[in-house]
């Protein structure tokens, strides 16, 4: 097995622990703030947190080429990629379809996408 690999594939990792832990502990704070909420906002306050930080990240990087393999790979993969949940997006969308919430149901879909691709553009302006 190839080394290099097996740092990479650390470096993945670690960043991917941490990454959930950061998520576990903001998703949870927003739940605990709003506890009766008609939405998500956990996993939305969460991936919108991540979209930012990875448009600020990869437009700085890009703009200067100041991020190499490594870096992105313990921040972009890892942090990030353990920090953004898409899954749990997926899953608590189905829910409010399985619960007949089909209004909730599409605002969660629409506020995760607009708002979440709004900020990696703004995120990613701000980095260049």
């Amino acid at each position: 097995m190839n080394p290099g690999w097996i740092w990479h594939a650390f470096l993945v990792g670690t960043g991917g622990f941490v990454g959930s832990l950061c998520r576990f502990a903001v998703g949870g704070l927003v739940y605990r703030l709003m506890p009766d909420a008609p939405l998500p906002y956990g996993t939305l306050a969460v991936n919108l947190i991540g979209c930012f930080a990875i448009g600020v990240l990869g437009g700085w990087g890009d703009g200067r080429g100041a991020i190499g393999t490594e870096w992105r790979l313990l921040l972009f993969l890892g942090l990030l990629g353990g920090f953004t949940t898409f899954s749990a997006f997926g899953y608590e969308t189905m829910a409010l379809l399985r619960d007949a919430a089909h209004l909730r149901a599409v605002l969660n879909v629409a506020f995760h996408l607009v708002a979440g691709l709004g900020a990696v553009w703004a995120g990613y302006a701000i980095g260049r």
